[in-house]
């Protein structure tokens, strides 16, 4: 947390795949990836709602064959049907087979695309970047374990308890902390749809509970951890059907639960020209790799940009008084070790590949990065250049 204190109770939450909202950033983002696929340098900001087997897309995309917006239309449809079909959604209110699809995309406009071809920022806008060291994957513990009991849930409703989980869900936890340290976890909240109707919520408890355990610290889990397993009873009607979803509602489940500053942009749908998007990965990468050099313990770190500048206007570290050397000197450092443009940062992370689909649930940062590209923020091969750099006179 960006806290000086050393005894509190803080609390995220996290929301699977199958929340309505989850549904919209994956829609979104599998529109960009298919777009991505098609024309690397296209350019998009899909927006997409969600309803009782209704999906609607709206916004922007420009590629480099105009023609191409129009052709494309029948190849977004079939790859939002098989998002819907592989997030598991087959019940009688909103199945992938039967939705109504309606496309509003649009080209994108010539007074946005003037200054964005010029390698400016696509918009003006703040974006933070987060790292800290109680966990292996460096991010705050009560989101990074809250992500992880869905993520698992995830993987069972597939196999060992297909036919008996639905794939709309939501954790929360509270963890008690001590010496600026986590020390056990306060309560654990989850709510998970379930097909069969006359399920209870202490059967449910007992259904999903070896799967949350299995991923939690186990000196964590105390006596007086708190359970509160589908509180209010039955969970059968989940998705659009129950609720409607919209891109970019989910935005600190997205990034750090409540534990650091958010800018206030949502990422899905966005091409990496979108600073909101792009700017808030090199962030965290940054971020990341200060915590993971030893040059503290945690790290906020801050970009500002204004449209079609390529430079950041500033950037600003607050390590909560736990750097090992001065903050100003890991600014310096930070804009020695890497270039900020738009530009600078889609080369440096290779952003400009259909990587964007799997970000769209589970977080975008605290993910495993993988050789083929996803998740590059999360990469430590920052941490020699940051440390040398950052100890210079």
């Amino acid at each position: 947390m960006v806290t000086t204190r050393k005894q509190f109770d803080f609390t995220s939450e996290a929301v699977s795949e199958g929340h309505p909202d989850k549904i919209c950033d994956r829609i979104s983002d599998t529109v960009l990836d298919e777009i991505i696929k098609e024309d690397p340098k296209a350019r998009v900001a899909c927006e997409t709602f969600a309803t009782t087997n209704k999906i609607i897309l709206g916004g922007e995309i420009s590629f480099a064959n105009k023609s191409n917006i129009t052709d494309f239309s029948k190849v977004i449809a079939d790859k939002v049907r098989s998002a819907v079909r592989e997030i598991g959604y087959e019940q009688d209110g909103f199945h992938w087979e039967n939705l109504e699809i309606l496309n509003f995309l649009h080209e994108q406009s010539p007074d946005i695309a003037q200054g964005v071809e010029k390698d400016g920022a696509g918009d003006q806008g703040i974006m933070f970047g987060y790292a800290v060291d109680e966990t292996p994957e460096l991010m705050p513990a009560p989101l990074q374990y809250s992500q992880a009991i869905l993520k698992r849930l995830s993987i069972a409703r597939r196999n060992e308890l297909k036919g008996i989980l639905g794939p709309d869900s939501k954790s929360q936890l509270t963890i008690s902390y001590k010496d600026g340290k986590p020390s056990f976890i306060k309560s654990i909240v989850v709510s998970t749809q379930h097909v069969e109707e006359n399920l209870t919520s202490k059967e449910v408890k007992e259904i999903i509970s070896p799967y949350v355990l299995e991923v939690l610290p186990s000196e964590w889990l105390v006596s007086e951890t708190v359970w509160h397993v589908n509180p209010t009873g039955k969970f059968v009607i989940g998705g659009p059907d129950g609720d409607a979803g919209l891109t970019g509602r989910k935005i600190i489940v997205d990034t750090y639960g409540g534990a650091a500053p958010h800018g206030g942009g949502a990422f899905s749908g966005k091409d990496p020209t979108k600073v909101d998007r792009s700017a808030a990965y090199a962030a965290r990468y940054l971020a990341k790799n200060i915590v993971a050099a030893g040059l503290a313990k945690k790290c906020v770190l801050q970009l500002s940009y204004a449209i079609g500048v390529p430079d950041p206007l500033s950037v600003y570290v607050n390590t909560s008084g736990s750097s090992m050397v001065p903050e100003e000197d890991i600014e310096r450092a930070v804009l020695e070790c890497m270039d900020l443009s738009p530009r600078g940062i889609i080369s440096h992370l290779n952003l400009r590949k259909p990587i964007y689909s799997k970000t769209a649930a589970y977080g975008h940062f605290g993910q495993e990065h993988t050789d083929d590209g996803h998740f590059s923020w999360e990469k430590t091969d920052l941490i020699d250049d940051l440390s040398i750099k950052s100890k210079k006179n």
